[in-house]
């Protein structure tokens, strides 16, 4: 039996919340391991399994809604369980409370009394800022529950029965705009749930290394490397496991920031010790983007073209089974799960053909960025490897709103250069999440040496983010943000405007498509 399966977790049960994978997350940074499940994960999986506590999401329902997602309670029995928001109003729903709509929903900053701490809120002040989201609410808990807290509103904000060491919170301690939230959540895991701090990148090495010996046996695999730091510890992990038997490869689909397919190869020989074949498909992507507007149609053919290619060197290689991806979380989410919505497509994940040849090993699924960095570091990976800026995928096709063009291309890598360099140069790159330049579509008028100048705004992004899932726009200096915009319009053909995007996510995404 491998390590995770014998290690004490905890199971997130996903009712649909954009952000359940949040809770995990949490719960991992205090050193337990947790696994997010579907909400009607079959009785089987219950069965000898290690669980030892439930967390129930929140999700977008409500309790009495048609078809609105349920949970078997048989699996609470003996379980310490949390239920959060909609988790909270489904546990009193099912074990006798009631929950009614509210007049008012809470969305926001709110304030909480809490009236009973229990070992919940141990520590934490009596009264306390936390982050609602909801419409209906509960106003009477289940027998044997008593009421912890309450919102200023008055409504119901935490029930608890210590006995059978069950407990729900309307509010979302999983995001940082509850500032006791991870307080709360150590509370549960350990003081309720008694758990003990055993999860860390070297355990998570191990147990992986395990899996992929497991799933590929004495087979043969390709790592799809694109230089990023995801790729290259999914690569590394691999290489771990199997060692020779992989190769990697790097397909340059024409799509890369200025000077990035140079760096890719550089940090690749240099740091992963593994063979490396290089794919230029430049003119290939060219062709299936042209005259293709629509941005999940563009990850579409992108997801496609890349298994194709991918496909197409095993044969070059020998042969091989297994394709390794540096798929996330955040790549999974957004692009749909259960009950959740679908953000957007990801090219690796609902991008990928509906039959292929390779079967995929995905080491770093249920991770967010800054646990595979501090994997790649465990790894022995540098550190310029480690911190290299988040890029998506498709590449610069996702910065192009509308059709894909070698002009276009052109473009955006000289105005992306620019807002690298200017950020760079200011010492900011180190704060930010991502720093970028986007190619909108819209065309304005401009004067350019004396002369009427027609040409595309530009827009630059950048954001603070801890893991992706959410993030701020970043407010870069006055200074840094006129050196940026000066440069792109004297420097860069073609365009004629840069505006600042000051979007958050949500309600936007991090990428503009």
């Amino acid at each position: 039996m491998s390590g995770a399966a014998r290690r004490r977790k905890v199971v997130v049960l996903d009712f649909g919340a954009q952000y359940a994978q949040l809770i995990c997350r949490r719960v991992r940074e205090a050193g337990v391991y947790a696994e997010l499940w579907p909400h009607d994960a079959p009785g089987a999986r219950w069965e000898g399994s290690d669980v030892a506590a439930i967390i129930l999401s929140g999700g977008p329902e409500s309790v009495y809604a048609e078809g609105a997602p349920r949970v078997d309670t048989a699996a609470f029995v003996g379980r310490p369980v949390l239920g959060i928001c909609y988790g909270m109003q489904l546990l009193a729903h099912l074990l006798g409370g009631r929950v009614v709509p509210g007049a008012v929903g809470e969305y926001g900053r709110a304030r909480l009394t809490v009236e009973e701490p229990l070992d919940l809120f141990h520590g934490l002040p009596p009264s306390m800022d936390v982050w609602m989201s909801h419409g209906d609410h509960v106003v009477e808990p289940p027998p044997g529950f008593r009421v912890l807290a309450r919102s200023e509103a008055g409504v119901i904000a935490a029930v608890g029965d210590p006995e059978r060491r069950w407990y729900g919170v309307q509010f979302h301690p999983e995001v940082t705009h509850t500032p006791g939230g991870t307080a709360l959540i150590r509370n549960f895991l350990f003081r309720v749930a008694g758990l003990r701090a055993e999860w860390t990148p070297a355990s998570f090495i191990d147990e992986a290394v395990e899996r992929i010996r497991q799933q590929v046996g004495e087979g043969r695999a390709i790592a799809a490397l694109s230089g990023g730091v995801d790729s290259m510890v999914a690569a590394a992990l691999v290489h771990r496991a199997i060692g020779e038997r992989l190769t990697a490869v790097f397909v340059d689909h024409g799509l890369l920031r200025e000077g990035e397919a140079e760096e890719v190869r550089r940090l690749v020989g240099g740091t992963l010790g593994m063979p490396l074949k290089v794919v230029d498909a430049r003119q290939r992507f060219l062709d299936e983007l042209r005259g293709v507007v629509d941005p999940e149609e563009k990850r579409r053919r992108i997801g496609r073209t890349f298994i194709e290619l991918f496909e197409a060197a095993t044969t070059e290689l020998g042969g091989a089974e297994f394709l390794v991806q540096g798929t996330l979380y955040p790549d999974v989410v957004e692009s749909g799960r259960g009950a959740a919505d679908v953000i957007k497509t990801h090219h690796n994940v609902g991008g990928l053909p509906e039959r292929m040849r390779l079967r995929l090993v995905e080491p770093l699924r249920e991770l967010f960025k800054d646990e595979v960095r501090a994997v790649g570091r465990q790894l022995g990976l540098p550190e310029a490897a480690v911190m290299r800026q988040p890029f998506p995928g498709p590449g610069l096709a996702v910065r192009i709103v509308g059709e894909v063009t070698a002009e276009r291309l052109r473009v955006l890598r000289a105005a992306d250069a620019i807002v690298r360099a200017e950020v760079e140069r200011a010492g900011l790159a180190r704060g930010l999440w991502q720093y970028f330049a986007v190619l909108t579509g819209a065309h304005t008028v401009g004067v350019k040496g004396d002369r009427r100048a027609y040409g595309e705004t530009v827009a630059v992004r950048a954001v603070t983010s801890e893991d992706a899932m959410t993030a701020d726009w970043a407010e870069l200096p006055h200074e840094v943000l006129k050196r940026i915009a000066d440069r792109i319009t004297a420097e860069v053909p073609g365009c004629t405007r840069v505006v600042y995007d000051i979007t958050s996510k949500p309600p936007g995404t991090i990428e503009w498509e």
